[in-house]
């Protein structure tokens, strides 16, 4: 029986095990302000329980597992629309910093910075029928540099360029490949295979498992950046966020139509 049920969220728990299930199909599933508060509660309650293993998913059988950012909300100019207090940005740390393991449990397309919400957590599980897609060069969003670094933290990095430059669909089977999924199954033993993993985890010392999260996210992500660096990787945002090609993204997205992008 669910513990507490949200409008865009569901969220359960049996056995010290939690379910999150994104549930706002009118959006599919996109990483709206509403959407990310709610699973932010979720998360929240869960670690007051002292849940010992999460799982995040989409309905059974849905097409869209999450659309990524909403593109609605994104700022219309001259404004960063990735900012650190960004919905995405901060649910992303949530998940990283949530002292137990969040399996994301995949069914249908993953898309923009749903991939990102994804390859932040601990396991991921695809149906054969997932698939995973990188998109923010074909919307001309300029993406954080702290997103690219979680990403390139979980794929290789010529894996990471290919999606962010083709900005195309791969397979799960070419996610379990690269590194992105762990396991593909069938989507009818999906939600088994799930679970016999998350129990898996529950017969483990809990203290260790959080300790080992922490020192693999901490050594994962030990990279030098100097001041200059970051303040050059910002000003080139700076110009994308200002330009033509940014109005041309969000526009074409809502026009539901290819952009036009003219480099400037």
């Amino acid at each position: 029986m669910p513990e507490l049920t949200a409008t865009l969220v569901e969220a359960s728990i049996q056995n010290q095990i939690g379910t999150i299930t994104l549930n706002d199909p009118k959006t599919l599933n996109s990483l709206s302000s509403g959407l990310v508060k709610e699973l932010l509660g979720s998360l929240d309650s869960f670690q007051e329980k002292g849940i010992r293993v999460v799982i995040l998913r989409a309905p059974p059988g849905c097409r869209t597992w999450s659309a990524g950012h909403n593109v609605g909300e994104l700022p219309k100019h001259a404004r960063d629309p990735l900012t650190y207090s960004d919905p995405l940005r901060v649910v992303i740390r949530k998940i990283l910093e949530y002292p137990a393991p969040v399996i994301a449990m995949i069914e249908g397309g993953v898309w923009g910075g749903a991939c990102e919400l994804v390859m932040a957590c601990d396991i991921v599980i695809a149906a054969e029928t997932a698939t995973f897609a990188i998109t923010p060069a074909r919307l001309g969003v300029p993406y954080n540099i702290g997103g690219i670094q979680n990403m390139i933290v979980s794929v290789p990095l010529v894996v990471v360029k290919e999606m962010l430059f083709r900005a195309k669909p791969i397979s799960a089977q070419r996610a379990y490949e690269v590194g992105i999924a762990n396991h593909v199954v069938p989507a009818g033993q999906l939600h088994a295979k799930t679970l016999a993993l998350a129990e898996d985890m529950l017969v483990n010392s809990p203290l260790v498992i959080t300790l080992l999260k922490e020192e693999t996210n901490v050594l994962a992500h030990a990279y030098a950046l100097g001041a200059d660096t970051f303040e050059r990787i910002q000003s080139v945002r700076r110009r994308i966020y200002d330009s033509d090609d940014y109005q041309e993204g969000i526009r074409s997205f809502f026009e539901k139509r290819k952009p036009i992008f003219q480099g400037k």
